[in-house]
């Protein structure tokens, strides 16, 4: 068993917010019905290189009418169905419409208002299925002066605020390395669909879950925000530092970059001790500590440049002073704890025979969710479906298929 066992969804979602949110939900256990338009399917079918090949079928051959999947959109579509349907043509009008009659959660992240022209909106859809839970990822939102702009993480990691805060002291801002706007978004919108389905279960009703990446950004501020309302100072770029806590930071050793998160007192005692640093009363609290910073970074640089950063971490973890290597991918990946915490998952593909993906980073120990199945192929499941949902024959959908509509 899995938390959302017999919980069915149709993804009307692409690229990466929305699909990443119904990925969460299917890892959970949710079924998930990834609508995409045919011959074309979601954007990120076409987003590479790298596109994984298919495996040959003898020894020699290639497959040249196979493009490939792509790298993108295998990293977070897997445990779906794909069916394709263009729902703009009525036949394909009714045929989603009797998905969602027998669905109880719809996700979308078109922008406002797209939706509504083809009475595929919230309003229009709950007074015929009140118990559905409607899920809308945005830019800007469903309200507010702003809510029929486009939304693109890079432009979000701007407007909320985060490159800001993100990237040297005396250089550019910086985006982040993967796209947390859409990410985070996506996060969001599961555990707001996750809260919507127990709440159905005590009113009965679904509701509308709204998300906006604007928000979503906003709401990682956190302490930085904090510290804005507490003190009226506008964050700025501190590179790798912390503004509240030092040192906390990456550090040059004689081999290699590492980071110290000295976060407390005993902490910082305890890191004197392992540096052979005599206890100063400058230094003495974090208060004092950040306040002078520009005193203190030199001298503990200078130390930390004089020993290979295994030595630091391995003596300085012993006496429980937290730090730790900057790892590239390799590094990260085999590392036996990552191994342990099945980070990574082993998936057969169809086409492309075994593959990684991320593993789940929510362990539940009584109904755990897994990697089930592959990302599918365009329009894997659209017979599947058709027939076994709906109960169409083969030549109903060899007809609609000829005309397009699947």
């Amino acid at each position: 068993m899995r938390p959302l066992d017999g919980v069915t969804v149709i993804d009307l979602t692409r690229v990466l917010s929305g699909p990443y949110c119904t990925m969460l939900l299917a890892d959970m256990g949710a079924r998930v019905i990834k609508v995409e338009q045919p011959g074309k399917g979601d954007d990120t079918r076409a987003w590479g290189p790298p596109f994984l090949q298919p495996i040959a079928q003898h020894p020699g051959e290639t497959d040249t009418a196979h493009p490939g999947e792509s790298a993108y959109f295998l990293s977070i579509n897997r445990n779906k169905e794909s069916v394709t349907i263009d729902f703009k043509r009525p036949d394909g009008r009714d045929i989603l419409d009797r998905l969602i009659a027998a669905s109880d959660v719809l996700v979308e992240n078109f922008r406002p208002g797209t939706l509504d022209k083809l009475g595929l909106d919230f309003k229009t859809l709950s007074a015929k299925h009140p118990r559905l839970v409607y899920c809308s990822v945005s830019g800007f939102g469903h309200s507010g002066p702003r809510r029929h702009e486009p939304g693109y993480d890079a432009v979000m990691q701007g407007e909320g605020g985060l490159m800001s805060v993100t990237g040297p002291s005396d250089g550019p801002s910086v985006r982040l390395g993967v796209a947390i706007a859409d990410i985070v978004s996506g996060m969001f919108a599961a555990y707001g669909t996750a809260m919507a389905l127990l709440a159905r279960e005590r009113t009965g009703r679904g509701q509308e879950v709204d998300v906006a990446m604007l928000d979503s950004v906003i709401a990682l501020l956190t302490y930085q925000a904090g510290n804005f309302f507490a003190s009226g100072r506008i964050p700025r770029r501190l590179g790798n530092r912390h503004p509240s806590i030092v040192p906390y930071e990456t550090f040059e050793a004689a081999d290699g970059e590492f980071v110290l998160a000295v976060g407390t007192d005993d902490q910082w005692r305890k890191f004197c001790a392992v540096a052979d640093l005599v206890p100063d009363e400058r230094f003495a609290t974090n208060r004092q500590r950040v306040t002078a910073y520009d005193t203190l970074r030199p001298f503990v640089a200078d130390r930390l440049r004089t020993k290979p950063r295994q030595f630091w971490i391995e003596r300085l973890g012993a006496a429980g002073v937290p730090c730790g290597s900057v790892r590239n991918f390799q590094e990260l990946f085999d590392d036996p704890q990552v191994v342990a915490r099945e980070m990574v998952a082993r998936v057969d593909h169809p086409t492309i025979g075994a593959m990684q993906v991320l593993g789940v980073p929510i362990k539940l120990s009584e109904t755990p969710g897994g990697v089930v199945k592959p990302p599918p192929r365009l329009g894997e499941h659209t017979d599947a479906v058709l027939r076994g949902d709906l109960g169409f024959d083969a030549d109903a959908i060899g007809r609609l298929r000829a005309q397009g509509v699947i």
